[in-house]
Parts: structure tokens; C-alpha cells; sequence
């Protein structure tokens, strides 16, 4: 029995080896010459698509590949649209910091740099002291930065 199944395995083995040089569904002449041969082809090109557009035809020895473009974009999804600096997306924190700086400044509490009230100027004053710390600092990272 085992003899039969052997010589049978034997004599297929020829029509599995003409099966393989003829092109399959998908397999151009080319691909099969450079599997006949074993030598890498002379050209091999790659075109992206987008979504209307066919692969065009190989010219010559050349392989194609042909790929389409999902996403034409190289920003990532996530941060192609800035976030949201509206009230409703603030965290309480921010609301009630915001609120109470313009509740003063309306009110003209003393250290608020405002026109109204008697104690406005001694927040003007603070404030240009802070906006010079913050220059200083800016150009002191500047410069640090500078090999």
C-alpha cells in the first residue's frame, strides 16, 4: 500500500512543476520570468492611491505595488483640531479665578490696576513688576538656550 501512494506522489510531482511556471489569477508575465529566473527585477515602483484612482500598468521589467491612501494626513487625528478654551471646558478652578479677577477689577478693590476706586494704582504697579519678572525670565531662558 505504501508503495502505491509513493510511486503516485512520484509521478505527479512533474504536472505540480509545469503548474507553477504558468501565471496565476493576479501574476504578470514579468513576476513569472523573475520567478523563472531568480533575479530581482530591473525596476520596482511604488504609487499611492487615493480612493477613485486605479493602479496603473506595469511597464516593461518593473514590479508595481500599488497602495492606497486611507488618511492623506500626517497630523494624527487627535491633534488636528485644537482644543477647546470655551467656559464649558475650563475646569471650576479657572472659572472662579477668572470670575473673581473681573469682580474686582469692576468693583476697583485695591491691587487691580483699575481707573475706579482709590486703591487701582497700587495694582498697576504690581502688575508692571510681574510683566518685567516674566520679560526677565523670557530672556534669560533665550539666552541660556544660545550655545
Amino acid at each position: 500500500m505504501l508503495r502505491i501512494i509513493a510511486v503516485a506522489a512520484l509521478m505527479s510531482l512533474p504536472a505540480v512543476a509545469i503548474a507553477q511556471t504558468a501565471p496565476a489569477d493576479g501574476q504578470s508575465a514579468s513576476e513569472v520570468k523573475q520567478a523563472e529566473t531568480g533575479k530581482p527585477p530591473a525596476r520596482i515602483r511604488n504609487v499611492q492611491l487615493t480612493a477613485n484612482e486605479k493602479c496603473p500598468a506595469p511597464v516593461g521589467d518593473e514590479v508595481l505595488v500599488c497602495t492606497t491612501i486611507v488618511d492623506p494626513y500626517r497630523i494624527p487625528k487627535a491633534l488636528r483640531n485644537p482644543p477647546k478654551k470655551d467656559a464649558a471646558s475650563q475646569s471650576w478652578v479657572n472659572r472662579a479665578a477668572t470670575l473673581d479677577e473681573v469682580g474686582r477689577r469692576a468693583g476697583g478693590l485695591p491691587d487691580t490696576c483699575s481707573p475706579v476706586g482709590s486703591g487701582g494704582q497700587t495694582g498697576c504697579t504690581a502688575q508692571m513688576l510681574q510683566q518685567y519678572a516674566a520679560e526677565k525670565a523670557e530672556k534669560k531662558r533665550e539666552d541660556s538656550a544660545i550655545p
